[in-house]
């Protein structure tokens, strides 16, 4: 049976995982750190609702994996089976056994397609789609150039899914067509929610519900999509009162999410399947060389490509720290943001931290995220995905504020 041994393994080539190998390796270029990841292609996820609204193009949201991989890290494209933490192992597919002195758990969530009656089989047909979906999000922007009159369903699952604010900017983003186009007054919008109010975060609501009443859109909350017939055009959700039924020419879906099976089964997780940290450290509760980040981790943030970004060097600092013998150095704040992309070339900047904590980048005289701004549809637009390329996945921590520990 195969053996390695790496002073770092890292589980997951996603946002956080890169970003963690590259802030490792700029602090400590000699550590030898694997990647383990199967996926020959890396996704900007964050640019899907650009594409779902005809503002990407999909080959711009997605680059190989081999040329993403931070210089002297090692990748090994297996899935991981299982973790032997008391043993400092993993065990892959093919059998291998990989041998770690410090772990990092970045593997993402799962979308849980099949968890919705009918989604699946539907999924880029029959007027269902999804920005969650690299091959469905120009589906969308196709659904929505098309229809001219009828009913618009957008769907939001119960919590944690990534990007909470993502299911109502595809909303917004396609309402913002039909306006311009002069089909609004001729479309039925209904965003429908499992969540008990539009956004988690009070102080965003007003600028929010401007756009709601603006479009005319219908608000059902503690309303969770369970099946779609997509031959009826019926999608049925429940709610406190009992299933609804509700007509549909497009529905939006966002599929419920969980931790992958393989984390779920593992020693490393929680009750609830994700992987159990000190939501400060990062670190794992029970095993002090692994830690976690992105969106596998239960600390209670948003989970978005910006909080990877700001966790990649609370846990290569604290990993560093813990390899010296030393203390956590960095605490996370659980910083997160949602640029809500509420019409075309504006966006309510979101940035919030634990307990909806407000957590601006920007002084208000320059960018006041309380409100939609032409700066923030910029920043989302042009800015954010070079950090993206360029700076996060390379090692270079820009917009970064972490606290120091004592």
């Amino acid at each position: 049976m195969t053996e390695q041994r790496y002073d770092i393994v890292i589980v997951g080539a996603g946002a956080a995982g890169i970003a963690t190998a590259a802030s490792v390796k700029k602090r400590q270029p000699k550590v030898s750190i694997a990647l383990i990841d199967p996926a020959e292609t890396h996704f900007y996820q964050p640019g899907w609702t650009m594409v779902g609204a005809g503002i990407f193009d999909p080959p711009a949201t997605s680059r190989p994996m081999a040329s993403l991989i931070p210089a002297g890290t090692t990748w090994i494209k297996q899935a991981v089976v299982s973790f032997e933490p008391e043993s400092n192992l993993i065990i892959l597919n093919s059998g291998a056994q990989i041998h770690y002195e410090q772990l990092v758990v970045a593997s993402g969530l799962t979308l849980n397609w099949s968890g919705v009656e009918g989604l699946e089989e539907n999924l880029g047909r029959n007027g269902v789609t999804s920005n969650y979906s690299y091959e469905t999000a120009p589906y969308t922007w196709e659904l929505v150039q098309n229809i001219k009159k009828g009913a618009a369903l957008f769907t939001q699952p119960p919590m944690p899914i990534k990007c909470a604010g993502a299911p109502q900017k595809a909303m917004y983003l396609s309402a913002d067509h039909w306006r311009r186009a002069g089909a609004l007054g001729d479309i039925q919008i209904d965003f429908c929610t499992a969540t008990p109010g539009l956004f988690g975060v009070a102080e965003y609501v007003p600028a929010l519900m401007e756009y709601v009443e603006r479009y005319g859109a219908r608000l059902n909350f503690q309303t969770n999509l369970k099946r779609i017939d997509a031959e009826q055009k019926i999608a049925v959700f429940s709610s406190p009162e009992g299933d609804i039924e509700k007509p549909f020419d497009m529905i939006h879906v966002c599929p419920p999410q969980c931790a992958p099976d393989f984390i779920k089964a593992s020693p490393l997780s929680d009750d609830a399947g994700w992987v159990d940290v000190d939501q400060a450290t990062l670190q794992h509760k029970r095993f002090e060389n692994i830690f976690s980040c992105g969106d596998v981790m239960n600390a209670p943030n948003a989970k978005t490509a910006a909080a990877a970004r700001a966790q990649a060097p609370v846990v290569a600092e604290n990993l560093l720290a813990q390899r010296a013998g030393k203390g956590a150095r960095l605490g996370y704040n659980g910083y997160g943001s949602c640029p809500l992309t509420v019409e075309r070339g504006k966006i309510v900047l979101a940035e919030f931290g634990y307990g909806g904590k407000l957590l601006p980048s920007f002084p208000k005289s320059i960018l006041n995220g309380l409100r939609p701004t032409r700066l923030a549809w910029h920043l989302k637009a042009d800015l954010l995905p070079q950090i993206y390329w360029h700076a996060m996945l390379k090692g270079r921590e820009w917009m970064i504020k972490n606290d120091v520990r004592p």
